[in-house]
């Protein structure tokens, strides 16, 4: 948390601006070059705008929505081409190279993004792609990344960075693995644990997801999960064992000591969900449980 100050100072300075690093400007072409175009960028002055960037077509007193960023001699340069990710936004990119002053990503234009040493949580390997967050430094004004998401994203739920509620929809980037679950990237802006038992489908790091909010924790800390199972929804499940049963006469060695993948692959719930299910069928004396089978009763 100790550098969301940053994310302040940069988008008050920003508002301020006619335009951004890190983000795409509607900007005026005020000359033309053999090379290309200049783009008028209010205080930032003119920006050159390459002529294999530029739009077929472009001249003289058109407005342009580029992209601009610092290219390989540090100067504020425009492109119509769409990068991989924006600044103050997190993304799941490959380590192109490893040089002295940090690695260098993948984000779609000619000039890499620099990961410096400073920003790396752990060592970071060519050929490798990384949950990073793109920042811009407040010293130089120009962009990075960090593997150091704590740094940017709020932790919590809190009135600052925004509330959730339980069962509230939202958008995840798994960004890590811990001994209890998942790691996620919540709505952009927020870090949540999703636990090992709530995930019944296959996910790595990188995957972007929709999730839910299972609940916010007393102090602030927030868990995830993938569904929400209503009565009807728990019903629905527990017919769907019964009918598994009746097709496997009446046997089945999916019980809930079985592993969740095996529970998630047959019936596309977590364990949760499905030991709650047969949960409510051996209270209704529909089957009976033991260690190894669950046994359909017989009317």
């Amino acid at each position: 948390m100790g550098r969301l100050q940053y994310v302040y100072n940069f988008v008050k300075h920003n508002l301020q601006n006619m335009s951004q690093v890190g983000k795409f400007n509607k900007l005026e072409v005020v000359n033309e070059v053999p090379f290309g175009f200049y783009l008028d960028a209010g205080d930032k002055g003119q920006i050159l705008l390459p002529t294999k960037n530029a739009p077929l077509g472009c001249k003289l007193g058109d407005t342009v929505n580029a992209f601009i960023y610092h290219d390989s001699d540090d100067r504020l340069i425009a492109t119509i081409k769409r990068p991989k990710v924006f600044v103050d936004h997190c993304a799941f990119l490959k380590v192109v190279s490893v040089t002295k002053v940090g690695v260098f990503l993948d984000w779609g234009l000619e000039k890499d993004l620099l990961v410096p040493f400073s920003e790396q949580d752990y060592p970071m390997s060519e050929g490798v792609s990384y949950v990073v967050y793109v920042f811009c430094d407040e010293e130089t004004g120009r962009l990075a990344a960090s593997t150091k998401l704590a740094d940017f994203l709020y932790e919590e739920s809190c009135e600052e960075g925004g509330t959730f509620e339980p069962k509230q929809e939202v958008e995840l980037l798994i960004c890590g693995r811990t001994d209890m679950g998942y790691k996620a990237v919540i709505n952009g802006s927020h870090l949540g644990l999703l636990f090992r038992d709530e995930v019944f489908q296959p996910i790595k790091v990188g995957h972007s997801v929709k999730g839910y909010i299972k609940r916010v924790r007393e102090d602030g800390k927030i868990d995830l999960c993938f569904q929400f199972h209503d009565p009807t929804a728990r019903n629905t499940l527990e017919e769907q064992i019964i009918e598994d049963l009746i097709a496997h006469d009446g046997l089945s060695t999916l019980t809930d000591k079985s592993p969740p993948d095996e529970i998630s692959k047959r019936f596309k719930v977590s364990k949760n969900v499905y030991k709650k299910a047969i949960g409510n069928l051996f209270r209704q004396k529909r089957i009976l449980l033991d260690k190894t089978k669950i046994t359909l009763v017989k009317k």
